[in-house]
């Protein structure tokens, strides 16, 4: 048994307890509270510490992608389309891109292939501390990859192949939806009959799984490209995500409308380039928030330092978030967006033992840092 006691505790489920306890026993929270009887050889003194959920980053590409970005197992770019390849089977989990993303209290990701393909493959999530991917991958698949704009362009346009242009991006957005739909109407007319069901195609039945709803599309879109997702989301009548979001002020109504199952927004310090990088409006999660969007913040690791999630965070704050509710977004709105939140994202009895004890409060104190990250309940990092 682990007990944390003393500690200011952000517990991501409605409460903020200014000096409370935690107790763990066998990797999972079994009580979180005042004045709490316990029994325990392990204990932390966290007086004068804060206490937040271990941080979920809703979207990355940690332990499959290089710093340099010379190694990309995430960007299967030999076609347009590729439903059929899944992010879990390039997840070098020796990376030490997980140990950075445990100094920094990153304890879930969501892992998805790249942007290179306008279909990309299949999400998982993974916790950041594990001696196999069975140990640590939570959840898979939890969403569908795809992405719009100068990626894939920039791919297949130097090719004089399609998509060379955002017409192109959403032709062959449709195009695998349809294909999927078509397939599905098949399987579903054979009935029981196996000789008349459609060759087994694997990227197909991924993407039934989005037309079923059983996962959604994970979309990499900015400015009017989130436009052409909602269309699209709307025509199929499927789930999805926006995914780096910026310029999301220009388009509140378009997307509290939608429907969508979240934006995840981020890395602010990014290059300003014309078109989909050229507003940068973290600010746009406050208004959003507001309006019963769920929202999180990224990291698109491993290019940046992981920590740069707690930079942006603190930008929402600067803007006038919440702080309470800015650090929702950091722990269980993503673990909500993308599916995991029965395990993770809140200090509740049953869930997994996954914290971070800070010095200091994330997003509000500028110097605020990590002492302890804990994931199933094992203390992984002591500054």
């Amino acid at each position: 048994m682990l007990v944390i006691r003393n500690a200011k505790i952000y517990t991501s489920a409605n409460r903020v307890i200014e000096k409370g306890y935690i107790v763990i026993e066998d990797g999972k929270i079994v009580d979180v509270g005042e004045d709490l009887e316990w029994d325990a050889e392990d204990v932390i003194d966290a007086d004068g510490l804060v206490v937040t959920p271990g941080i979920v980053d809703a979207h990355s590409h940690i332990g499959g992608f290089g710093t340099d970005m010379s190694d990309q197992d995430l960007n299967e770019m030999t076609k347009n389309s590729t439903p059929e390849v899944e992010a879990v089977y390039s997840i070098d989990t020796k990376s030490n891109m997980f140990e950075r993303a445990i100094r920094s209290g990153i304890t879930t990701s969501a892992i998805a292939p790249g942007s290179g393909n306008v279909v990309g493959g299949l999400v998982c999530a993974v916790k950041s501390y594990g001696h196999s991917i069975e140990d640590m991958c939570i959840k898979n698949p939890i969403a569908l990859k795809m992405a719009l704009g100068g990626n894939p362009k920039g791919v297949y346009g130097k090719r004089n192949q399609m998509p060379m242009t955002r017409m192109g991006i959403a032709n062959v957005m449709r195009e695998t939806l349809i294909k999927g739909q078509e397939y599905m109407r098949k399987k579903e007319a054979a009935k029981d009959d196996k000789s008349k069901e459609p060759p087994f195609d694997l990227g197909l039945e991924n993407v039934c799984r989005v037309l079923r709803k059983e996962i959604p599309l994970k979309v990499h879109c900015e400015q009017f490209d989130m436009l052409t997702t909602i269309r699209v989301a709307k025509e199929f009548n499927i789930d999805f995500t926006l995914d780096h979001a910026w310029g999301a002020s220009d388009y509140y109504d378009d997307i509290v409308n939608s429907g969508c199952k979240g934006v995840i927004y981020g890395p602010i310090g990014v290059l300003l380039l014309p078109g989909e990088c050229g507003k940068i409006d973290i600010f746009s999660l406050i208004e959003l928030d507001k309006r019963g969007v769920l929202c999180s913040i990224m990291t698109d690791g491993p290019i940046l330092n992981p920590d740069v999630i707690f930079v942006q965070a603190g930008e929402v704050v600067r803007f006038g978030g919440d702080i309470e509710r800015v650090i929702n977004m950091l722990t269980i709105n993503p673990a909500k967006i993308i599916g995991v939140d029965d395990r993770v994202g809140s200090i509740e009895k049953g869930k997994d033992a996954d914290l971070v004890i800070f010095k200091g409060t994330p997003a509000l104190d500028t110097n605020a840092a990590v002492v302890y990250t804990i994931i199933n309940g094992k203390v992984v990092y002591n500054q």
